[in-house]
């Protein structure tokens, strides 16, 4: 069994993706025994749903069938969301999870801790201990959502 590109097979389903009306934000090919598995993860504003993965899945299983990008080897197609240990990378990243907490290493101030009041594609805006601080793109290390557990209140 030929190896598969991984560029190939994304290069082929950006574009479908993107007419579907979501982001592709990663692609993985690997081997397992005499098939691929391929890994995608989408994602749109407001996430998607087990009724979108459903979709963009059957979208995409077609896409693949047409194309040659797998080659003649059989593969299981895989569709999912990211996760929330995806590390925030881009604006539309960083705008998907405002309100959110997170931990981002900021150029000349170190680690720190703040909740994303808002982001657009020039920057965020962080509340760093009720301090709000409008942060630029490019003074921004990968942020990584905190898991927060609300505690109910008892009487």
């Amino acid at each position: 069994m030929a190896a598969v590109s991984t560029q190939r097979v994304y290069d082929a389903l950006a574009p479908v993706v993107t007419d579907a009306g979501y982001d592709l934000e990663d692609v993985s090919v690997s081997a397992a025994g005499r098939r691929s598995v391929v890994r995608v993860v989408v994602d749109r504003d407001g996430g998607i749903d087990l009724d979108a993965v459903a979709d963009v899945s059957r979208i995409l299983s077609a896409a693949l069938d047409e194309s040659d990008v797998m080659g003649a080897g059989s593969y299981v197609l895989e569709v999912t969301s990211p996760g929330v240990d995806r590390p925030l990378t881009q604006p539309r990243h960083w705008r998907r999870a405002a309100g959110r907490l997170v931990s981002v290493a900021v150029a000349e101030s170190g680690t720190v801790r703040a909740r994303i009041v808002e982001a657009d594609e020039a920057g965020v805006a962080l509340d760093v201990d009720g301090d709000v601080q409008r942060i630029p793109h490019d003074r921004l290390g990968p942020g990584h959502v905190q898991v927060e557990f609300a505690r109910g209140e008892t009487s």
